[in-house]
């Protein structure tokens, strides 16, 4: 390191083609770049997430305790839930000098329906909520990044069920939706449930169903020779055979987790026992920066170049030849208004359509209640002419009966005349 810092080699902007090495005369100092970031990083503090999925009652809220060496918040769920819930619990938690927010997602409810084809649903609904916050304030114009709540999942840890049977179709069916989403860590629960010799049968049945189902589970990265040793070993554990305790015994004089039986005491933390140091070493102290630089770069990525082309943004044109932001923004503002033109073109079109057809229904309608009109008016013609004939008819009767009547009167005078004058 003495020696490139003597003579490092500087790139003049202005020239690229043009190299010169220079000799300093003392120390720079950009060596306490890592000292730095450490500094910065511990200061501002750290974000982790975990999604446990797992059936009621396998142990998930005893493991979070045990891995984090203290008591949170559960409350104990039922098996008669219509649907899958989960539950998210933010903590923040401080060990020396460096301060962790950690939140806590469970499944409430999981695979206690009869049904259980949606049984993931919920879950793949709430990963992809919560990249969907993380890219709506991303793609704000007045951005508050750094003192956002990163609530993206970090690191799902499934929990199996202890029944040396090999995987339910459950459990591939889940994993298989989720390993594109998130970083996946298959883990059997209760594993002082069966015996050492039936848990690595499981243990090689379980790799083995998954990967003949394309299964991608997280795997410790070991390109780093700092740790490659210690992943190598922690891949070959994978699934984490795991013991869960909030209570305490002593044993040889110390105090430790374990579950006390009538047979014996199962310790926690004694590696002989489970696989949960093991799980803590590779979770929480080796591998939990590697956990966030993932979900970041590979599936967050994944979602939001999704998201991206379901709004019609691209980086390359019709011609595939590399397009901007901001062309790609120009292109897709002006589809969406000829989109919008067309709509328009559409709406006019049908409306006109419409006020057509309804003046053609009010001229059918007019037309209609001119021939009722018609008919009344016929009608009433035709009453009136009865009506007229009868008055006149009513009139020459009533002339006939006056005439009859005057007739009637003067004979019956007449009468009467001729007999008085017989009497003389």
């Amino acid at each position: 390191m003495a020696a490139v810092m003597n003579r490092p080699k500087v790139v003049d902007e202005t020239s690229k083609s043009t190299m010169r090495t220079l000799s300093l005369n003392g120390h720079v100092g950009f060596d306490s770049m890592p000292d730095q970031l450490t500094h910065k990083s511990a200061q501002n503090g750290f974000v982790f997430n975990i999604l446990c999925i797992g059936e009621t009652g396998l142990g998930k809220s005893t493991l979070m305790d045990s891995l984090f060496n203290t008591n949170f918040e559960s409350t104990p769920s039922t098996h008669n839930l219509p649907n899958v819930k989960l539950k998210a619990h933010t903590y923040e938690l401080q060990e020396s000098n460096v301060q962790l927010k950690l939140t806590l997602v469970e499944t409430v409810g999981y695979g206690d329906q009869i049904n259980k084809e949606d049984s993931f649903k919920s879950i793949v609904d709430y990963i992809d909520t919560q990249f969907e916050y993380y890219l709506q304030e991303e793609l704000k114009v007045k951005r508050l990044l750094s003192t956002y709540h990163d609530t993206r999942v970090h690191t799902c840890l499934y929990f199996i069920c202890p029944t040396g049977h090999g995987l339910k179709s459950i459990d591939l069916v889940c994993m298989k939706k989720l390993d594109t989403k998130v970083n996946v860590i298959p883990i059997i629960a209760k594993a002082d449930t069966i015996s050492k010799s039936e848990l690595q049968k499981f243990k090689t049945k379980i790799i083995t169903e998954l990967r003949s189902n394309g299964v991608e589970i997280y795997e410790c990265p070991t390109e780093d020779e700092t740790v490659a040793d210690v992943n190598s070993n922690m891949n070959s554990h994978v699934p984490f055979a795991v013991v869960g305790s909030t209570d305490f015994a002593k044993v040889a004089n110390k105090m430790v987790r374990a579950r006390q039986y009538p047979w014996g005491t199962v310790q926690v933390e004694n590696e002989s026992h489970c696989d949960f140091v093991k799980l803590r070493e590779m979770l929480i102290r080796t591998n939990m920066e590697d956990l966030r630089e993932k979900t970041h770069d590979k599936h967050y990525e994944l979602y939001r170049k999704m998201r991206l082309e379901q709004m019609g943004f691209s980086d390359v044109d019709n011609e595939n030849k590399p397009l901007s932001f901001q062309e790609s923004f120009e292109a897709k503002r002006s589809h969406h208004l000829q989109e919008l033109q067309n709509r328009e073109d559409e709406m006019r079109q049908m409306f006109v359509v419409r006020v057509k057809e309804k003046e053609a229904e009010l001229k059918e309608a007019e037309k209609e209640l001119h021939a009722k009109f018609d008919k009344l008016k016929r009608d009433q013609d035709d009453q009136k002419k009865r009506l007229e004939e009868q008055r006149r008819k009513y009139e020459d009767d009533l002339m006939e009966f006056s005439k009859r009547k005057q007739q009637y009167s003067s004979m019956g005078h007449h009468t009467l005349t001729l007999g008085k004058s017989k009497k003389k």
